[in-house]
């Protein structure tokens, strides 16, 4: 044998270039047999996607029922444009209230020196433990006629207040029950941003106004379309503020029509208010397009605090006032109604049952396993695919999540007179899943990034099938994430109104069902309990959502 330097080294290249062949083989090998697997998912992504999508064809069926001519008549009635003109009033005076708090808030808490800064951080953020609805008849309860105000200003001869209804009434409330979007990505925004920049733009004599105008609002202007995307949003899908404040916008009349088994009409109505969303989606796109590299600031600096001055007691002034009528007043009004004597209202049907809560609570689980199930797959292949073609699926199931959940209610009305599954707890479910299923898919999916794709790669380099290393290697480790979106599900669908008003079964009761017959009944005092209970549901869901953002309270 040739002992030369030599031959030793092309010995040790042949074992090298072997190696290689050996790990190129087993490689192929491995994706060849992953092939099935990939083509499966992704087909059965698609087929979820699309039963997903299903039921709003149905809102097409119907209205097209009504003729050419006849949904003509109908859209370019007075009714119609009065109730186009309203909705886009209420979405747009909502959305500038909030920003004009939020925004505020946020810089308040982030860049001033505000006292108690960290308490007033938490409590701008927990309105939204409160259902709208639920503050909506709190404040009919507070400031309506015969209320709560007028019983303490009747021994001074104020015999009348205000009107709370309308416009007014509406605005108000959801601009208090939707602002923290706007403030919690606002902040957000701000923490993110460097502070020096500013610092920077002071050294060339800008006033701290200048400074903000000109270098930290532009900067921060996609966190504020971001927050104020949520809110347009929110205000155009709600249904139980409209409708308790008697302002006719899409939602009330759609819920109108249905009452009157007029589902044509209704699925018209329902068409317009997805257009309109779409526009909402799209000008929020524009803007965040035109933003493009507003975050380069690195934040690794904080500016020195702003020192408020003269102006530290009326900032301390403006979070009392947003928090006393955004959280105290209705929670108040609730433990209000709670120590009052309870006058009997068994007789009449409205003694609250514990079974409600169990009703609730078995189809918010129900839904939030479902959305947990057929999420899997469209978190996965978005996470995992190797194109833009994998995250199709995972997107189309947010439509369902922009669409108002009165709409989604309908659609399923026409969809289960069909397949035999109308007013079922199988229709219900189905709108749950259908409604909040992509906030299971954008917890598991973050969950499955955070998988190194090395350790899958090892296991099916030991034999593992694509289906087993998933289940031994990357399900252990997304288990959390599973359990954070099932929960944050079940938590959003026990409060859920519109689509449970429709879908609910008949003869059987939940907790919002329970809620909204005492409020159209005005037995009030009867949702107290009820209502509490919802807000701590809410509050959990707040827990979760604040540790989703690693929010820490600083």
């Amino acid at each position: 044998m040739d002992g030369t330097p030599e031959s030793t080294e092309r010995s040790r290249r042949r074992r090298l270039l072997a190696r290689l062949d050996d790990g190129r083989q087993r490689l192929q090998a491995i994706f060849e047999s992953s092939r099935p697997f990939a083509v499966g998912l992704a087909l059965l992504a698609t087929l979820i996607a699309l039963l997903l999508l299903t039921p709003f064809a149905w809102l097409l069926r119907e209205a097209g029922a009504l003729g050419f001519e006849e949904i003509t008549a109908f859209v370019s009635s007075a009714n119609t444009l009065d109730i186009i003109v309203n909705s886009v009033v209420l979405t747009a005076t909502v959305t500038g209230c909030s920003i004009l708090i939020g925004v505020p808030l946020a810089v308040l808490t982030v860049q001033t020196d505000l006292p108690f800064r960290r308490f007033w951080t938490v409590v701008a953020a927990l309105p939204l433990v409160i259902p709208s609805y639920i503050g909506a008849f709190a404040f009919v309860s507070a400031f309506g006629p015969r209320g709560v105000l007028q019983d303490i200003l009747a021994p001074l001869g104020v015999e009348q207040l205000p009107e709370i209804y309308g416009l007014l009434g509406a605005t108000l409330v959801l601009t208090l029950y939707t602002y923290p979007y706007v403030y919690l990505t606002t902040r957000a925004s701000l923490l993110a941003f460097d502070g020096t920049v500013v610092e920077a733009a002071r050294t060339l004599n800008h006033t701290r106004w200048e400074a903000f105008r000109r270098v930290t609002l532009p900067q921060i202007k996609p966190g504020i379309a971001a927050g104020s995307l949520l809110v347009a949003l929110y205000t155009l899908s709600d249904f139980g503020t409209p409708q308790i404040m008697r302002y006719d916008v899409f939602t009330r009349m759609i819920y109108v029509w249905y009452d009157n088994f007029a589902l044509g009409r209704a699925a018209v109505l329902s068409l317009l208010l997805l257009v309109l969303t779409v526009v909402i989606l799209r000008l929020e796109s524009r803007i965040s397009a035109s933003n493009e590299g507003a975050y380069v600031s690195s934040g690794d600096r904080d500016p020195s605090r702003i020192s408020l001055g003269y102006w530290k007691w009326p900032a301390v002034g403006f979070c009392a006032l947003i928090a006393g009528l955004g959280l105290a007043l209705p929670i108040g009004i609730l433990v209000m109604w709670l120590r009052r004597p309870s006058p009997g209202y068994a007789a009449g049907g409205f003694e609250f049952e514990f079974g409600y809560v169990l009703n609730s609570m078995s189809v918010s689980l129900a839904a939030a396993i479902i959305s947990v199930v057929v999420g899997l797959p469209l978190a996965y292949l978005s996470a995992r695919g190797d194109s833009r073609l994998a995250s199709l699926p995972e997107r189309a199931s947010y439509i369902g999540y922009a669409t108002p959940g009165i709409v989604v209610g309908l659609a399923l009305i026409s969809f289960g007179l069909r397949v035999a599954l109308y007013k079922t707890v199988v229709i219900l479910v189905f709108a749950y899943v259908i409604r909040f299923v992509p906030q299971a898919i954008g917890t598991m999916k973050s969950s499955i990034l955070q998988v190194d794709p090395k350790y899958v790669e090892a296991a099916r380099s030991m034999g593992d099938s694509p289906l087993r290393s998933f289940r031994r290697v990357v399900l252990p480790q997304i288990t959390p994430g599973l359990v954070a979106g099932g929960a944050l599900v079940f938590l959003t669908t026990m409060k859920e109104l519109p689509a449970t008003l429709i879908l609910a079964p008949i003869g059987s009761q939940t907790v919002v069902t329970y809620i909204w017959q005492v409020q159209e009944a005005a037995y009030y005092g009867q949702a107290a309990v009820p209502a509490l209970l919802l807000v701590c549901v809410s509050a959990l869901s707040m827990v979760v959502i604040l540790r989703q953002d690693g929010y820490d309270g600083t």
